[in-house]
């Protein structure tokens, strides 16, 4: 057991970074995100690391990129609006350079530049990819300030694993959600060595950028063949497509084994549901007092929570929808996780949407109509 603090999800998140080894953090106030930066702001500083104010979302998004190539641990946070605005630097940092880092999106309601209310309308942002080419990142979706700490933890670890980036998917209910924690121990594994930075040439020689064909280090377990791994040349690639392909595929073998080694969901009641109800993050919580509600009038519903969003569960999910009769997805969205659901189910069982709109959140007795008429249920509750 480590330190117990009381503080907002917000906070409680650059307080598990500094302790994941988080040395670097910049980024441009936006609300509801700004108190990631105000926590930051004297945090990194006092445990000896970098805080650097950006004049905006693209400045921000090549600064963390210098700090990833440099090996610092490093991380951001934005809203919606100006994750959008970072996507062309998450997309080199996460198929050309191959540089780690942790980016903390809290989500508000949109499209544009929305509102202050809580959704999840950026899930397909995060989990397919929002800048050019083919590419995917690591994404969470934590339901408490506890599972932010770990997730948070847990990002750091996995992105200097893989040599990409990370993104927590928040929200402005988590965000400012305010509990105990237990920020935990600092990490037990150790760091991975990053051969592959910029730290100077002294004793070795120079590291290249953009030439294919010489190897300047160990290769990572996922990688093969003799391309170089830092920034590859595009000019070059221009003329010899099949060196660029060459690395794509590379890109394509470490993301099968991301999805084969990383995916983690939770479960609740499945083991005899007729009725799975597939929700992540803030709507997973929301909707728990409607699945235990359900349960004690003699229901036969669980709950299954993706936590990974990339790696999706898809196997996982494909496997409870062979006990169950029927699945319902909640998300704040217009139906964005549905679209994965749907296509882990394949069909084998029907699949419901249940969505709220514009920073509107899923109330347990809304939902809890929509899972007794599923199921059949006759009930004298007053909610229904």
């Amino acid at each position: 057991m480590g330190q117990k603090l009381f503080m907002n999800c917000n906070r409680a998140i650059v307080e598990a970074a500094i302790q994941a080894g988080c040395r670097f953090f910049t980024g441009y106030p936006f609300t509801p995100a700004t108190e990631c930066l105000e926590q930051a702001s004297h945090r990194l500083p006092a445990a000896g690391g970098v805080y650097l104010q950006a004049e905006s979302e693209v400045s921000g998004i090549n600064m963390l990129m210098g700090a990833a190539t440099a090996g610092f641990r490093c991380m951001t946070a934005t809203s919606g609006a100006g994750f959008a605005l970072m996507q062309e630097g998450v997309s080199h940092m996460a198929g050309i350079a191959e540089v780690p880092c942790v980016i903390v999106n809290v989500m508000r309601g949109g499209p544009g530049f929305g509102n202050l209310a809580p959704t999840q309308s950026d899930y397909r942002l995060a989990t397919r990819g929002g800048g050019p080419g083919d590419y995917r990142c690591l994404a969470f979706g934590p339901a408490t300030v506890q599972e932010a700490v770990e997730l948070t933890k847990l990002a750091f670890a996995l992105a200097d694993r893989y040599r990409t980036p990370a993104i927590i998917l928040s929200d402005q209910m988590l965000a400012e959600t305010t509990e105990a924690f237990d920020l935990g121990d600092p990490l037990p594994e150790e760091p991975v060595e990053k051969w592959w930075a910029t730290t100077g040439c002294k004793g070795r020689e120079p590291i290249y950028m953009g030439r294919p064909g010489k190897i300047y280090g160990p290769e990572a377990e996922y990688l093969s063949g003799n391309l170089t791994l830092n920034l590859i040349g595009l000019a070059r690639a221009d003329r010899d497509p099949d060196t660029f392909e060459a690395h794509m595929l590379r890109l394509a073998e470490k993301y099968r084994r991301i999805e084969a080694e990383e995916v983690r969901a939770e479960t609740l009641y499945l083991d005899d549901a007729e009725l799975a109800v597939v929700a992540f993050g803030t709507s997973a919580r929301l909707i728990r007092p409607a699945i235990e509600h359900a349960r004690s009038e003699g229901g036969r519903v669980g709950l299954f929570g993706p936590i990974t969003l990339w790696p999706f569960p898809s196997r996982l999910i494909a496997d409870a929808s062979k006990r169950v009769r029927e699945v319902l997805v909640v998300e704040m969205s217009m139906g964005q996780l549905v679209d994965d659901v749907r296509l882990a189910v394949n069909g084998r069982v029907p699949v419901h949407l249940f969505s709220t709109l514009g920073g509107v959140v899923p109330r347990p007795e809304t939902v809890g109509r929509e899972i007794r008429q599923i199921l059949g249920l006759v009930t004298t509750d007053s909610r229904a």
